[in-house]
């Protein structure tokens, strides 16, 4: 998840103020250490190597499910949400399909602190609150329509099953007028992530 996704979940938590709690963000920016630079080092080489296409992303298991963001990054996710360095949880790539980065994610249980991994200080992490991703296909135009989502505790509220989610709940919670429009759904659930750019977004950034 990138700049627009961070800002539209952020815009979404003011306007439901009492019904999600707030995402946490990264606590800290600046110069990587040594460790991050490893890391980030290791990460570029390898996924530059195995998966520099969206074509490559596709043949691996992930699915596009946004639009492009301000940055220009479309992302992908695989639904494995406990990532490690060499499976990135989500991919995100250009619109002619280069690969500009990665996120990095574990689940986060109520409480539990950022996470200490891989040689990464705990405050790059990001914190994102459950919710369930869908894109939807227009059935007159074939158009798909990405960025659509509904929070964890909304999709559950109208029988939803977080461990199998249904276009018919959608239909139930006043989303879609009819399931048959969905063509990906899946439940992103609560997490902590790293954001690692391949290509970095400007001459010192490497995390977001």
């Amino acid at each position: 998840m990138k700049k627009q996704t961070i800002a539209l979940l952020a815009t979404a938590f003011v306007a439901c103020a009492g019904v999600a709690s707030a995402d946490e963000i990264a606590s800290c920016k600046g110069a990587l250490t040594s460790s991050e630079s490893s890391f980030v080092a290791s990460v570029q080489k390898d996924l530059e190597t195995r998966l520099p296409h969206a074509a490559d992303a596709e043949k691996a298991g992930y699915v596009r499910y946004t639009k492009p963001d301000d940055t220009g990054a479309i992302s992908y996710a695989d639904q494995k949400w406990n990532a490690d360095p060499t499976h990135p949880s989500q991919l995100w790539y250009d619109a002619d399909g280069n690969l500009m980065g990665a996120d990095f994610s574990v689940p986060r249980s109520k409480g539990e602190p950022r996470p200490n991994l891989w040689g990464v200080q705990p405050c790059r992490w990001f914190e994102f609150n459950g919710h369930v991703h869908y894109v939807v296909k227009d059935p007159q135009t074939q158009k798909l329509a990405y960025d659509m989502w509904i929070w964890n505790d909304d999709f559950t509220a109208a029988g939803g099953d977080l461990s199998h989610p249904s276009p018919q709940t959608l239909v139930k919670a006043g989303r879609i007028p009819d399931a048959s429009i969905v063509t990906t759904i899946f439940e992103f659930p609560t997490q902590w992530d790293l954001i690692v750019w391949t290509k970095p977004h400007s001459p010192n950034q490497l995390f977001w």
